[in-house]
């Protein structure tokens, strides 16, 4: 008698059920805000399956019991987190941006400190974008700063790290990949490397936005990109709200040119699509 048809997989794991799927998505809800629609079971299943292969279990019932099983494996529920939230980036992108604030800084100069935050900064591209937009817009000054923000501590560790491929050079110009990038070579060939100095201005920290923080501080621009758009109506307004505590008053928000802050608070006025200015 032949099996059933897509019944197991390759390696002996059972495809992942809705009420499976229901488990994660809930999860991932509570401890990130973010809302996955059920077209989303595709992508869990295929992210989680090697945790499945690696624990040598064979339904996703039993990975959820095993990831929530704090006292006997604390670290899997965070590897879980950072599975399920890590999304691919490239340097420069959404460029427009970026001109904005070279265009900002160069017309209003900074008189004191100058403190940026990447709330979201998945593997570190946004935020080394714009240390080369500030060390190039700033020359002379300085007295500025980035702190980049993740959920995932397997990016906040690729951040650090400030290894990137050759793919993910978006549209950079060899004029900055040049200025402000070591090129790889042997073992490293094909990829680029931070340079120091830009490097020694960028903090990372594991931050969750659905939860306010207060060792902070404050912020004169905040870059919170390509984010919303996994959240509910209710989870932007928290996670705005919460990032407005740290951003200061006529301070920048930044958001995605696929974004939109209407109707998520009254603490903003609009500069132009995607760009925002905190009023009090």
């Amino acid at each position: 008698m032949m099996p059933e048809k897509n019944k197991w997989n390759d390696s002996g794991i059972r495809p992942i059920t809705d009420q499976e799927f229901e488990r994660f998505r809930k999860l991932i809800y509570e401890k990130a805000g973010i809302h996955m629609a059920p077209e989303k079971k595709v992508l869990v299943s295929g992210r989680l399956t090697k945790r499945l292969r690696h624990y040598g279990l064979t339904t996703f019932g039993d990975y959820f019991r095993l990831a929530t099983n704090a006292a006997e494996h604390p670290q899997e529920q965070q590897m879980l987190v950072d599975l399920l939230t890590t999304n691919e980036t490239y340097f420069f992108r959404e460029p427009a941006h970026f001109d904005f604030l070279q265009q900002l800084l160069t017309e209003y100069p900074p008189a004191g400190s100058l403190r940026v935050w990447s709330a979201a900064c998945s593997s570190g591209e946004e935020v080394y974008t714009l240390a080369m937009i500030l060390a190039e817009t700033l020359s002379g000054y300085d007295n500025w700063e980035i702190l980049g923000s993740d959920i995932s501590t397997r990016m906040l560790d690729a951040c650090r790290r400030a290894v990137y491929p050759m793919t993910r050079k978006g549209p950079m110009s060899d004029y900055y990949l040049h200025k402000y990038c070591l090129k790889g070579v042997r073992e490293q060939a094909g990829n680029f490397l931070i340079d120091r100095n830009l490097r020694r201005r960028c903090s990372f920290q594991q931050v969750n936005l659905m939860q306010p923080s207060s060792s902070l501080g404050q912020f004169d621009v905040i870059f919170l990109r390509n984010v919303m758009i996994y959240f509910n109506t209710e989870g932007k307004r928290q996670a705005v709200h919460n990032l407005l505590q740290h951003l200061k008053p006529g301070g920048f928000l930044f958001v995605s040119h696929s974004e939109s802050l209407h109707g998520v608070t009254d603490q903003l006025t609009m500069l132009r699509p995607s760009v925002y200015r905190k009023l009090r």
